[in-house]
């Protein structure tokens, strides 16, 4: 009986050992196994064996793409203004050995260059070029982490400056002058638009008065046409009744007809002397008809004796003053010869 509790006792201890030297690393990690307090190697990801109560894993380091997030520093501009700026910074380790027996407190440590590095690169530029350079202040802040992490088996990737917070008064000022430059550009966009909108404004005044002028001149130049036409057509129409007449060879009543009716006409206007040709003298029956209508409408004119054989005169004697705008009519024509 005793036996086998010792037997059971020495299986224990050779399973408690077995499980002693096996050690499985995750992915992305590294540990660090010491000898009797000497480092003697780096295990990597996967099964590892390593010696019991001789050897021994000290640190466990991963491989990961780490972020340190730090604390907002005071920092001071070359232009004497203080303000408060934070940083994150984005490192990965990649040699666990120089990382775990490099520097003590690592993080620290890079928090501490990251704050130093801000100041000096922040301390040689105005708050202007600091608010408006934070990609060239990143990558001096990464570039030279890199350089002094490099023997800590750290690598920096990248930096960034996440808050740049100057005092009160300045952010007042600074508000300040954005107000005003927006009312600037506001007052600047308002008289060019006022501006465009007068030209605009001529323009179409410019374009109206031009196409009324034109409208004007188009309608003048087809008036003047429309005129021309008819003035040219009532006189084709007065030579082809001319032709007409010729060609009918027209009898001696019809033109002593027509010398009447230009009498007539000739009469009707304010005209006071009248010459009629003698042919009509001749016409002796004709020329009473003539007298007996025109002794009904002139009763104010006196006659006029026949100066010779060839022409008649007619003179107005008197007027009424009713009818001044009627005057020309033959009072009395020649008598028979």
């Amino acid at each position: 009986m005793p036996g086998i509790t010792l037997f059971i006792i020495i299986i224990v201890l050779l399973l408690i050992i077995i499980f002693k030297c096996i050690c499985i690393v995750p992915q992305a990690s590294a540990y660090i196994v010491e000898e009797l307090g000497k480092y003697k190697t780096t295990l990597t990801a996967g099964l590892n064996f390593i010696l019991p109560f001789i050897d021994r894993v000290v640190k466990k380091v991963s491989l990961k793409e780490q972020v340190a997030d730090f604390e907002p520093q005071p920092v001071i501009t070359k232009d004497n203004v203080t303000m408060m700026v934070d940083s994150v910074v984005f490192f990965q380790v990649f040699n666990a050995e120089m990382f775990t027996y490099g520097v003590e407190r690592p993080i620290a440590a890079i928090e501490n260059l990251s704050a130093t590095t801000l100041r000096n690169i922040i301390g040689s530029m105005t708050l202007d070029e600091t608010l408006t350079s934070r990609d060239n202040i990143n990558a001096q802040i990464t570039s030279i982490l890199d350089d002094a992490t490099d023997k800590w088996g750290i690598k920096v990737s990248r930096v960034e400056v996440k808050n740049i917070q100057p005092p009160r008064s300045i952010q007042d000022a600074m508000e300040k002058q954005m107000r005003a430059e927006r009312e600037k550009r506001e007052a600047i966009l308002t008289a060019e638009g006022k501006k465009q909108s007068a030209i605009t404004l001529a323009e179409g005044e410019k374009q109206a008065a031009i196409l009324r002028a034109e409208a004007v001149k188009e309608q003048r130049i087809r008036e003047a046409e429309g005129e021309a036409q008819a003035l040219l057509a009532v006189q084709r129409a007065r030579a082809e009744g001319i032709k007409l007449i010729n060609e009918s060879r027209p009898s001696l009543q019809y033109l002593q007809l027509k010398s009447y009716e230009t009498a007539e006409k000739m009469a009707d206007g304010q005209a006071t002397k009248i010459i009629v040709p003698s042919e009509i003298a001749n016409l002796s029956g004709s020329l009473t008809a003539l007298a007996e209508t025109v002794n009904t409408t002139s009763a104010g004119y006196n006659r006029v004796p026949r100066k010779n054989k060839n022409q008649i005169t007619v003179k107005q004697n008197q007027m009424p003053a009713n009818q001044s705008q009627k005057s020309g009519i033959i009072d009395r024509l020649m008598n028979e010869e």
